[in-house]
């Protein structure tokens, strides 16, 4: 078996347990996170190819994290996570990238991501559910957060923070590659039920 067909097997198990945990249908999931019922049968057999968006409207909607839908059991006390061992769950036109590091255990997880954005190239995100708050660490270089159409320069060595329930983009700005570590803290609980 291949690192690709594992990963898609494991993110099948891992979709439909959450499913079944939050007792929803593939209709009502799809309906709640946008996604056609194809595409989650296709995804819990492990057939389908989703996209970062549908990851991230599907743990949303499961009320978990982009990782626990991807990630097998862990082990141990200490993991150590290279990045280069960490496939790009986004790729951009001009080489700009987004990993999903790790997530924390506990009730309230934070996603610990590693960006890497081109000049002039942006990553538009959808609303998260109620609670989520993301917070942008730029290393080296410079970005524009975007968050309800309200531009944010950052720059290396600040950190922004804002409530992720909102319309927000990440682009990079100026001459030289923005390197960021982004933060994803998500809301204890379950995800609400409508």
């Amino acid at each position: 078996m291949t690192e690709t067909e594992a990963a898609l097997r494991t993110l099948a198990h891992n979709v439909r347990a959450a499913r079944t945990r939050a007792g929803l249908s593939l209709d009502e999931l799809g309906r709640r996170a946008k996604v056609s019922k194809g595409a989650l049968v296709a995804l819990e057999r492990a057939q389908g190819n989703p996209n970062f968006a549908t990851l991230v409207r599907l743990a949303d909607t499961l009320g978990v994290s982009v990782s626990a839908l991807m990630e097998g059991r862990t082990e141990g006390r200490v993991r150590v996570v290279d990045a280069d061992t960490v496939m790009p769950l986004w790729t951009g036109e001009q080489g700009s990238e987004a990993r999903l590091m790790l997530t924390t255990s506990g009730p309230a997880p934070t996603e610990v991501w590693r960006w890497k954005l081109q000049p002039g190239e942006e990553y538009p995100s959808h609303p998260h559910q109620a609670g989520v708050v993301e917070t942008v660490s730029v290393t080296t270089g410079q970005m524009t957060l975007i968050v309800d159409s309200t531009e944010h320069p950052v720059e290396a060595g600040q950190t922004a923070t804002f409530d992720g329930d909102a319309p927000h983009s990440y682009r990079g700005t100026g001459t030289d590659t923005c390197h960021l570590i982004m933060t994803v803290h998500l809301p204890p609980g379950p995800a609400p039920t409508t």
